[in-house]
């Protein structure tokens, strides 16, 4: 009876009658008692004070797991249960780095601590374990001893087979994983050595051993066309194989649009509305349609209806859900959805019906968007356009272009009126647009790089931007103007630390930044119109883009900083991102007068975001691979190129014409020692004052091409006069996507 008193007195009780038929003693009230006896208890004598019965006990004791893993309690070596705060122990996740060397990242807040390498032995890259602070590190970095691995990581890594005096070991391509795996004999499933193999972990790391494990699938060769995705696919855990259940549910989905389907929608198919995409495009998410009124304008934005066809906690959603976003590598992607919907049923392909979710706006003379509404709606595109081809149809009215598509032409030309009008209202607002160099990759029967060209954005790019842009916003003000949750495509201004840094940079170059301790868009807009014809322009420009903080999904509307809008929401693109997919559920949810609820948002949010960073991380790799391939056979040539980044290492140096970075160690840089000043992204010699700068010209020379680690390094050829670099800026990955 005492103890069922003591357990009554669980201040979470209603919740976890809530949540459970058999409520269990909370979380905190667990670590209450623990805290209050003062001592290390058994499990049976904490189940014992808590009142736990024989009935609950595996539900009891798979709850002490879960806090377990989770960091908040610990077993010691005699299997007493310890409350981990009273230990001064820090639960967190590992980060390897491929020196060998490592950090947790807490759970909480404080800073990461270091792992020397004698203690990375007993871990790996993505476990989450527990640690005991020692000291400091000679940064000053709080150091830690690891005591607990509270939850292994993946179990199953892709990497490189080899083998060394008898001995079969993986090499993980995540370079943050520096332990070899070790392969006994018969496991290694028949690979050779240097091919590519997943291998699976069957013993873990400790303080003597390291990992043994067993090849269970040969991918191929390294070099064979392709290997660098299917590397990147798995070194990144992104899905790229659809469950059975998937591929099931995909197979019952009709082949066209079916007459009960358009029921209570309104019917748009008369009106012209067009795709423009680019020319290699083959999911259309979205069509326009633009006609003058008087002083202003109508525009219609028909958005793919995925909705319809993928439903809440389906196989679809469920597998949507998990990917977050379609992936676009050069020449493949890994679709959010079977192509049986991204390129067919929901794609909004020419001269076929398809329904979707209609956005029509009217816009006034100055650009604002003065009334707006959203409704279901059956549609025909009229035409597939490209932006190359609608860049030709204004250029030349009366060119071949326009006069094969001579019925668009007007609708074309008020769709870049009103474009007009919309880029005056953004200069208005004060969005920020930096400018930069974005690149495509042409490959040649090997799929391999034959060159890389620069990809100028006309203002096709830009009119189907703010036709974007546009319905986002009025997708955010539907939904926050009616109280519907939702997830806001956010972007936050820059850190204290961060503007601090900008602010003593540009001081250097006499400008300053307005807007105080707290400055908006505007103010950053404004800088760089006044910096737009120096010849350090582009300097400037990367100095503060890489102020600026990263987008995320998140279910509190902070505003969109870079865009300069209050309220911005993601609705445009539901084939290829599962945030717009949400949106649109949410806005369908109001239209017919209640509300959506797909769960935790916020957890939503957090994921999106994630899957969102998984696929650049992986895009970024394969171009990097591809990049180090196309320049294998330049070794030994020389290149003139601008300074894209400083480290206390070197200087990396994007190369003109061919927009390739690589690295120029600080040890090539002459006899001298040079000291890295972060604040003004510069090397300094210590004896010569000699100075390398982000934005200095450079000639190098390629010395080494290293495709295991994917990396290029220069030596300097000879200095070339500082004079601010070549117009343009970022370099390398695909094409942007006007649509945001």
């Amino acid at each position: 009876m005492k103890h069922t008193k003591l357990r009554n007195q669980d201040p979470h009780l209603e919740r976890e009658r809530r949540k459970y038929e058999h409520p269990l003693p909370s979380r905190e009230f667990i670590l209450q008692v623990l805290a209050g006896e003062g001592l290390k208890l058994a499990p049976e004598e904490l189940a014992r004070l808590l009142g736990i019965k024989a009935s609950e006990q595996d539900a009891f004791e798979r709850r002490l797991q879960a806090m377990e893993r989770d960091g908040q309690v610990m077993r010691n070596r005699k299997g007493a249960i310890c409350v981990v705060s009273k230990l001064d122990l820090i639960p967190g996740r590992v980060e390897g780095h491929p020196d060998g060397f490592g950090f947790l990242v807490p759970d909480g807040e404080g800073p990461d601590v270091f792992l020397a390498p004698r203690q990375m032995h007993k871990v790996l890259h993505g476990d989450r374990a527990m640690v005991r602070i020692t000291g400091t590190d000679r940064r000053g970095r709080p150091e830690g001893s690891v005591v607990e691995v509270l939850e292994r990581g993946r179990g199953r890594l892709v990497g490189r087979y080899y083998t060394e005096r008898g001995v079969g070991f993986v090499v993980a391509e995540n370079r943050r994983i520096s332990q070899d795996i070790v392969v006994p004999q018969g496991e290694a499933a028949n690979a050779r050595s240097g091919q590519v193999v997943m291998v699976d972990i069957m013993e873990w790391p400790s303080d003597h051993n390291q990992p043994i494990g067993r090849v269970v699938q040969v991918l191929g060769e390294y070099g064979d066309p392709g290997m660098e995705i299917e590397i990147a696919l798995r070194k990144h855990d992104l899905p790229h194989e659809f469950p059975p259940e998937v591929e099931s549910l995909a197979k019952k989905i009709p082949g066209q649009v079916r007459k009960e389907d358009c029921a209570k929608r309104e019917d748009l198919r008369s009106l012209p509305l067009a795709t423009i995409d680019g020319e290699t495009a083959k999911d259309f998410d979205d069509a326009v349609f633009c006609r003058s009124e008087g002083k202003g304008f109508r525009l219609y934005v028909a958005i793919a209806d995925v909705s319809h066809y993928v439903r809440p906690g389906d196989a679809l959603d469920r597998e949507a859900l998990e990917r977050g976003n379609s992936v676009y590598f050069p020449r493949r992607v890994i679709p959010m959805l079977p192509e049986v919907l991204s390129n067919g049923l929901c794609s909004i392909n020419p001269d076929v019906d398809r329904l979707c979710m209609a956005c029509e706006m009217e816009i006034t003379a100055r650009g604002d968007v003065a009334k707006y509404r959203f409704y279901p709606a059956v549609m025909r595109s009229h035409a597939r356009l490209t932006y190359t081809e609608v860049a030709a149809m204004l250029d030349r009215p009366d060119g071949p272009e326009a006069r094969r598509r001579s019925a668009l032409l007007p609708h074309i030309r008020d769709l870049h009126r009103l474009f007009g009008l919309l880029a005056k209202a953004r200069e208005k607002r004060g969005a920020i647009d930096f400018e930069t160099i974005e690149t495509q990759m042409i490959f040649d029967e090997h799929g391999k790089i034959e060159r890389i060209l620069p990809v100028k954005r006309n203002d096709a790019h830009r009119l189907i931007e703010e036709c974007m842009l546009a319905a986002n916003v009025c997708a955010s003000d539907f939904l926050q103007s009616r109280g519907q949750a939702t997830l806001y495509r956010i972007h936050e201004g820059p850190t204290p630390e961060k503007l601090e840094g900008l602010r003593e940079f540009l001081r250097e170059f006499g400008l300053a930044l307005g807007g105080g301790d707290d400055p908006h868009a505007k103010d950053y807009a404004k800088l760089l119109t006044q910096i737009r014809d120096r010849p350090d322009a582009q300097l400037i420009q990367t100095v503060m883009l890489r102020s600026l903080q990263q987008a995320v999904y998140s279910p509190e509307n902070v505003g969109h900083f870079g865009l300069a809008y209050e309220s911005y929401t993601h609705f445009t693109s539901p084939i290829r991102r599962y945030p717009d997919l949400l949106v649109h559920r949410a806005i369908k949810a109001v239209l017919a007068g209640g509300t959506y609820s797909p769960g935790d948002w916020k957890a939503l949010g957090a994921h999106c975001s994630m899957t969102e960073r998984r696929a650049d991380d992986a895009t970024r790799d394969v171009e990097a691979w591809l990049k180090c391939y196309y320049m294998q056979d330049k070794v030994g040539e020389a290149f003139t190129g601008t300074v894209s980044g400083v480290a206390s290492f070197g200087l990396f140096v994007a190369l003109d014409d061919v927009y390739v970075e690589g690295l120029v160690h600080v040890s090539e840089l002459g006899s001298d020692y040079f000291q890295f000043d972060p604040a003004k992204h510069m090397l300094m010699g210590e004896r010569t004052r000699a100075r390398y700068r982000l934005g200095d010209r450079l000639r190098v020379r390629v010395v080494r091409v290293d495709l295991e680690s994917a990396k290029i390094d220069f030596v300097p050829e000879d200095e070339l006069p500082a004079t601010g670099p070549r117009p343009g800026g970022k370099r390398g990955g695909a094409p942007r996507n006007p649509r945001g």
